[in-house]
């Protein structure tokens, strides 16, 4: 099973042009991926409110280069617009996998004054790989405030810790078929994304620690295989904000303990200009 994570900055390359089939066919070329989870998908963001942008619906743009995958979108940001619509920005999970249950978690974005931001969230899918359901979240954490991204990381970890927990010692009470329907939390979970935050940061680190309830672990996907090297860059490989801006290391895949053995390989793409950040394959066995 392959899972792809990227975030491709509302599908606009190093060359300042917006393409979202451009990144569904990079993403293609790079793995043939089960599951493609994405930030930065916008919609009804015309230039100059989203840079070059169009203003398309790059949910319904990218579900449709994906015949067979089922689209979860995932909305932070939504906005009005001077044409009575909405504005929305956000991630998105694409599985060719049959997919479960969906959850969508807002983040905290504690007051932290006179700091820029925006809504933040994560979007998870329960898909059935070959190996069993596997819950699957992706996110992208805060880039100007280091309160909201700390107070972001503890919600992730709450947000793996609860579902686990569902998994160890919840039980089906309702087949209905209605809302009220129950359908089990598996304990195998992937969290992705971007976080915005560097390897050897402290979020980073606090991510990976023992809770207090029993809840395993998270591991970094990438120390699993490369024990000992240097985390890839990332972010600004080849695109910089100004001259000299060194390189960012902030997309990760982080495993709970039972995918721990499943973990095959870890790898970055550094060629692929489609985005300024680069995309991050993870594969299970």
């Amino acid at each position: 099973m392959i899972i792809l994570t990227w975030n491709v900055q509302w599908c606009m390359g190093v060359d300042k042009r917006v393409d979202p089939a451009r990144i569904v066919a990079e993403a293609r070329r790079l793995a043939d991926f089960d599951v493609l989870c994405l930030q930065e998908i916008g919609d009804n963001y015309p230039h100059p409110r989203l840079y070059r942008s169009g203003g398309e619906d790059q949910f319904a743009v990218v579900a449709s280069l994906l015949p067979g995958f089922t689209a979860v979108p995932g909305v932070a940001t939504d906005h009005p617009a001077e044409d009575g619509g909405r504005r929305r920005f956000g991630n998105m999970i694409l599985s060719r996998l049959p997919v479960r249950q969906v959850y969508r978690h807002l983040l905290p974005s504690p007051v932290d004054p006179g700091v820029n931001g925006m809504p933040r969230m994560a979007v998870e899918a329960v898909v059935a790989a070959p190996f069993g359901d596997l819950r699957v979240v992706t996110t992208h954490l805060e880039w100007y405030s280091y309160r909201q991204r700390a107070a972001q990381v503890e919600a992730l970890r709450g947000i793996y810790a609860e579902g686990h927990g569902h998994a160890r010692l919840g039980s089906i009470v309702d087949e209905s078929g209605g809302p009220f329907h129950t359908y089990a939390r598996p304990a195998a979970t992937v969290v992705c994304g971007d976080f915005n935050l560097e390897y050897d940061n402290a979020l980073h680190a606090r991510m990976l620690e023992p809770f207090a309830d029993g809840t395993p672990p998270l591991a970094n996907a990438w120390d699993l295989v490369h024990a000992g090297l240097p985390y890839p860059a990332t972010f600004k490989v080849h695109e910089k904000w100004v001259p000299g801006d060194p390189e960012l290391h902030c997309d990760f895949f982080f495993v709970s303990a039972e995918l721990v053995p499943r973990v095959r390989g870890v790898h970055s793409d550094r060629e692929t200009q489609a985005s300024d950040h680069q995309p991050v394959i993870l594969e299970l066995a």
